[in-house]
């Protein structure tokens, strides 16, 4: 028996069957699917804060970070903007090692309270700064001005394709550079989608070890169900590069290009910049 039999059980919305035949792959997926699927999780992510912390300062994240800090900084010292929008920002990790010696206006945009919190507090001295605790589409909805630089580090992946759109047409009128940096998804068929989801997360929590339960339970198994379980809670929208550069280009950014950026466990990230209409 392999995990892929399960997660075939579980996108042919049998959760059970799917929990049953997990219980019998003796791997870090296996047991942690089975262990998922047996509890009264609800599939909701972001919203346990240990978890996703325990996540992203761990494993393959810590050189994928450091990349992306990199990246954005290179972009700041290019662009020096005077404003700065960050859309999803979490606890800071990409956006605060980027700034450097940049003091632009910044707007922190992010719906978990307790990860903007942390973002905040390591924000330096002499920054102007504007956090909102919301959603980017309620924030969009009021938003004036312009901003030199907007950015969002693995976070419009949470969004819809539809609500995506409707994101980053608002912000194309208000943006001067837009700076993405996502993951580099490819389009599979069903079947080699399993196959890909089966090897790419063992190889994900293999990376961790004292926090691998926790990271399991309260993350990633969430967002693998998710995407798969007809009627979970869905957190990831993720899309191939290509896709991205048209999404973006189709909400009327010009200048569309893409910077690969670092080989991670479940994608290659790699960095998006286009011009504002």
């Amino acid at each position: 028996m392999t995990i892929t039999t399960a997660l075939a059980a579980l996108a042919a919305g049998t959760p059970d069957r799917a929990r049953a035949l997990a219980s019998t792959v003796r791997t870090p997926l296996g047991r942690a699917l089975a262990a998922y699927l047996a509890s009264d999780a609800d599939g909701t992510v972001y919203d346990r804060p240990a978890a996703f912390q325990a996540f992203i300062e761990g494993g393959g994240n810590v050189g994928l970070y450091r990349a992306v800090s990199r990246a954005l900084n290179d972009l700041y010292d290019r662009v020096r903007p005077k404003t700065l929008l960050d859309v999803g920002c979490g606890d800071g990790r990409a956006l605060l090692p980027a700034l450097g010696h940049h003091r632009p206006r910044l707007t922190l945009v992010e719906p978990s309270a307790a990860l903007l919190g942390t973002a905040v507090r390591g924000v330096p001295d002499g920054i102007r700064l504007d956090a909102r605790n919301t959603r980017v589409e309620d924030f969009l909805a009021d938003a004036e001005g312009r901003f030199d630089v907007a950015q969002s580090t693995f976070a419009l992946h949470t969004l819809p394709h539809e609500d995506r759109d409707g994101v980053l047409a608002a912000l194309a009128p208000a943006v001067g550079k837009l700076a993405l940096v996502e993951f580099d998804v490819p389009d599979l068929t069903p079947d080699e989608r399993f196959e890909f989801l089966a090897a790419t997360y063992e190889r994900g929590l293999a990376e961790y070890d004292a926090d691998r339960d926790l990271v399991a339970q309260g993350f990633l198994m969430p967002v693998l169900t998710g995407q798969l379980l007809p009627g979970a809670v869905r957190s990831t929208w993720e899309q191939p590069a290509t896709a991205w550069a048209a999404q973006v280009a189709r909400a009327g950014f010009r200048d569309v290009r893409i910077t690969p950026l670092h080989d991670y466990w479940s994608s290659p990230a790699f960095l998006l910049t286009a011009s504002g209409s």
